[in-house]
């Protein structure tokens, strides 16, 4: 079963990593999204609501995120968003 994960504390060391990777940018949209690979994402800024298999996730700055391979869900972006991100392939 796919699956989201969220962790809200992040320590320093994996921080200054996640710094390191790129930036995606997205103004308030509504949108369908299936992962080709895992990604892995740090939210800088904004608010995003992502529904999933019945499952809403709450997103807010501060949040390390990974999202499954294969996952299919809808990303509800209420503020624009910010956030680094890496895939796993």
């Amino acid at each position: 079963m796919n699956k989201i994960f969220i962790n809200k504390n992040i320590d320093a060391e994996k921080l200054d990593k996640i710094k390191k990777w790129p930036i995606w940018e997205k103004d308030v949209s509504r949108f369908s999204i299936s992962y080709e690979y895992t990604e892995e994402c740090y939210i800088i800024e904004g608010r995003v609501m992502i529904e999933c298999e019945g499952e809403i996730y709450h997103l807010e700055p501060g949040d390390f995120v990974r999202i499954d391979k294969g996952l299919s869900c809808i990303w509800d972006i209420k503020e624009k968003v910010r956030k680094y991100y890496d895939y796993i392939k």
